[in-house]
């Protein structure tokens, strides 16, 4: 009986691999580099995180699958999304209310089912409160204020901690729970790109980061986040 050639084995071994990967990264896990400061304190620029993609997938009402642990997104997840007009780019937000919830903002503050939310995780880097009338800019208007809104079924309004820096519901509306990619499970490494946003963007940005990871990987890796859970 003739044994396999060796680089037949490690083919067939490397495929199998390969394979094995695309499987967990598109139903298992994933991963995100988080590029903007909008999910501060809770998550910081140059945080990389893994994704639970598990827990939110489709699932019958079946003996089985009431065993495996899924579930549907809740108040406070924080949930990873395409960008609405830029598909290939993952948004990582805080779910800030239900279907069927109504929710307001006035000055800065949001308004859930008639009562103030409670929000212990949330800052404000500008102290201006923009007044919601026509001659003030969207950009400002929607940020600061927001007249009350009924989340449609199956969609979740989506906010950023940060508020006065975050791209989200305030601005594109409710998100499609079909389009939620998972759930932010936990801090894998961090680097601190914080103190050199500007350095990343334009022609050779991918390459600069690359350097700087190599030439200061031990000095701006972020130790004590290593692991943590992103709550």
């Amino acid at each position: 009986m003739h044994s396999r050639p060796w680089a037949r084995e490690f083919v067939e071994t490397l495929l199998i691999f390969v394979i094995f990967m695309l499987f967990v990264r598109t139903f298992v896990v994933a991963h995100i580099n988080v590029p903007t400061p909008s999910m501060e304190p809770a998550v910081l620029v140059g945080d990389h995180i893994l994704v639970n993609r598990f827990v939110y997938a489709p699932h019958l009402d079946t003996p089985l699958h009431r065993l495996l642990p899924y579930r549907d997104p809740q108040l406070g997840d924080v949930v990873t999304f395409p960008q609405p007009d830029r598909p290939r780019r993952d948004l990582i937000k805080r779910v800030a209310a239900l279907p069927g919830d109504i929710i307001a903002i006035t000055d800065k503050r949001m308004i859930r089912n008639g009562l103030p939310a409670e929000e212990p995780g949330v800052k404000f880097t500008d102290p201006t409160v923009w007044p919601s009338n026509p001659s003030t800019p969207p950009s400002r208007r929607f940020r600061d204020n927001l007249d009350p809104l009924t989340v449609p079924p199956k969609q979740l309004f989506c906010l950023g901690d940060n508020r006065d820096e975050s791209l989200d519901s305030r601005f594109f509306g409710p998100v499609p729970e079909s389009t939620i990619r998972g759930r932010a499970l936990l801090v894998y490494w961090s680097f601190d790109r914080a103190a050199s946003d500007g350095e990343w963007q334009g022609a050779g940005a991918g390459v600069r980061h690359l350097v700087d990871v190599f030439s200061n990987f031990f000095t701006k890796t972020r130790w004590d986040r290593q692991f943590t859970l992103v709550r």
